[in-house]
């Protein structure tokens, strides 16, 4: 009888059985736990996909050794009679099955590669398989992860938004020993960055108004995005009128439109101003004023040497504390209190320091009233009583006047005659 094995025509009859089972061994791929090896799919199951590698039985992959991506359906990750390479993990298990790991292969490769892009600096690109405590995992052939604290130039609320997302990163670290990858893109995005920062800081000229967002918020003022470069807005450069704290006028991620007050290469730094991109409500209401005018304020501080007025739209005056009332005023209580709407006249206009100067006293008198100061009654009423007040007469002691000694009586006798 003549038979075919593996191409080889023979005569059945010439061959013993132990001549024939050592044939077929000689013919069979040969292969050891832990190597690589490369085989045919085919069947596709719901939990597994066996694989024909010329073995004398046909390798199986679970669906949990096909992909690191969890969840993921074997129909999705292979097809029948597709070509693939795969990782020997047990030539027999119990059940006497060869049990072999896609994952693990692409792995072995994977970990090659991307130790060559590590040691080189080459940047790294995979999807965002799967978002996890503190960071995100992402496909670069093997399980990548990257941190959230290096997902973007700032910390990033929302990591599921990058979900399926592809992204370019670069390895920071490798440790084989704990099959651990970390990558950044921070480093890749501020590298793109520092390119876009210095051609842009090139171009920009004191004076020139650019649309930004307002990337993030400090207690002495507030960054922007000019598109590449973040620039400050300095708290007193926020609005014409007092800021307490930056986010009474903006919050992170308004648009607004800044002007460059200033541009540090060396430092590579950018002064901005928001308010200079708004009319000054300072000058507008200053030229509504006439000539010594008498307007109504809001008083809206009181300090020792006097009280702040504001005049409307935030334009604030001083008025001192001699020029408060017309008599003497110890502390301007005595005179008002924060919230009252007094009369002011306006004295004197600083446009350069941009400080006005006002007064009660002169609007009163040529309005023809008198300002109360609180305590001054009371104090001019006892020293009235103190003026006023009779001068008791002291008493007179009896005093007794003595006679004065008579002088000796040779003195008072008369001198007699001489012999």
């Amino acid at each position: 009888m003549t038979d075919q094995v593996f191409g080889t025509t023979f005569e059945m009859e010439e061959l013993s059985e132990e001549e024939m089972n050592a044939f077929i061994d000689g013919t069979l791929t040969d292969f050891d736990e832990g190597d690589l090896v490369n085989g045919t799919v085919v069947k596709i199951e719901h939990d597994e996909v066996l694989l024909d590698i010329g073995y004398k039985s046909e390798g199986v992959i679970p669906a949990r050794e096909l992909s690191i991506r969890k969840d993921a359906s074997p129909a999705e990750l292979v097809q029948y009679g597709e070509q693939i390479e795969a990782l020997v993990l047990q030539k027999e298990d119990k059940e006497g099955r060869l049990i072999l790991s896609k994952k693990r292969a692409e792995y072995e490769r994977a970990w090659g590669n991307v130790e060559k892009m590590f040691e080189s600096g080459e940047i790294v690109e995979g999807e965002v398989i799967e978002v996890v405590k503190g960071g995100l995992i992402i496909d670069i052939g093997l399980r990548g992860f990257l941190p959230a604290s290096l997902v973007d130039l700032r910390r990033v609320r929302d990591l599921q938004a990058f979900l399926g997302e592809k992204l370019e990163a670069r390895v920071i670290e490798m440790d084989r020993n704990r099959n651990n990858v970390v990558l950044s893109r921070r480093v890749v995005l501020e590298e793109g960055r520092k390119q876009d920062r210095g051609a842009l800081l090139g171009k920009l000229q004191k004076g020139m108004i650019l649309p930004g967002h307002i990337s993030s918020i400090v207690d002495f003022g507030a960054f922007v995005d000019l598109g590449g470069i973040d620039g400050l807005v300095h708290i007193s450069e926020l609005s014409w009128s007092h800021v307490n704290h930056p986010s009474e006028v903006v919050k992170v991620g308004d648009a607004v439109q800044v002007q460059v007050l200033e541009v540090d290469m060396d430092r590579e730094r950018i002064s901005l101003g928001l308010k200079q991109t708004t009319e000054d409500p300072w000058k507008q209401l200053v030229e509504s004023f006439p000539g010594n005018a008498i307007i109504d304020g809001k008083v809206t501080k009181l300090v020792p040497f006097g009280i702040f007025v504001e005049l409307g739209n935030g334009v604030e005056g001083l008025v001192h504390i001699s020029e408060m009332a017309k008599g003497h005023v110890e502390t301007p209580d005595q005179v008002t209190a924060v919230g009252e709407t007094v009369k002011i006249k306006v004295m004197d206009v600083d446009t350069e320091r941009r400080r006005i100067s006002l007064s009660m006293r002169a609007a009163a008198e040529e309005l023809g009233f008198e300002i109360e100061i609180a305590g001054k009654e009371g104090a001019e009423d006892e020293a009235a009583e103190a003026t006023e007040a009779p001068i008791d007469e002291a008493p007179v002691e009896d005093v007794v006047v003595e006679e004065a000694p008579a002088e000796a009586e040779a003195t008072e006798a008369p001198a007699e005659d001489a012999e």
